[in-house]
């Protein structure tokens, strides 16, 4: 089912939580091109449409034209430079997002080949709380999770122990 070895923490711990909150006869409107995990989703009987690859900071279409009673947006908000804009115009009633964390030991991501695939933001779990609740969202269940990687290494080591994704589960505040 799960296509490497890499993200399978993160796809198993975010599929239960998924299943925790979200009925599979619930629509849902994924943030983000068609991935590996909407492949999951779909096999698992839910409902799934992707945004079209657009600039979420700019255009807000997809997300607007969205009649989906649930948006899923996961390791997408790290790649926005203003997250709560989105968050915003977001109509359904459900949100479940996940978020790498802020890791004290290595810094933020940054591709040096895809200007796109870099992270302007490495929440802290307040900071997303406190951007959610900005943004018009109550949380209602909140879970940590390390994904740790087989290679050697201080910092290897230190993500065996460290959370390093938040996964929110928000309904909106009417």
């Amino acid at each position: 089912m799960y296509e490497n070895t890499f993200p399978n923490t993160r796809f198993k711990h975010t599929l239960t939580f998924l299943q925790k909150h979200i009925a599979t006869s619930e629509s849902i409107l994924d943030l983000g091109v068609e991935n590996p995990f909407t492949k999951i989703m779909v096999a698992h009987h839910y409902k799934v449409a992707n945004t079209h690859g657009e600039d979420l900071d700019f255009d807000f279409s997809s997300v607007t034209a969205s009649n989906a009673k649930v948006v899923t947006a996961f390791e997408i908000f790290e790649h926005l430079l203003a997250p709560l804009n989105v968050l915003r115009e977001i109509k359904a009633d459900k949100l479940v997002a996940s978020i790498p964390l802020r890791l004290w030991f290595s810094p933020a991501y940054q591709s040096k080949t895809d200007a796109w695939d870099r992270h302007y933001h490495e929440f802290e779990d307040w900071q997303f709380d406190w951007l959610l609740e900005k943004a018009g969202w109550k949380i209602i269940d909140r879970t940590k999770f390390t994904n740790p990687v087989n290679k050697i290494g201080f910092r290897p080591l230190l993500r065996k122990f460290t959370p390093r994704y938040y996964l929110v589960y928000a309904e909106r505040i009417v």
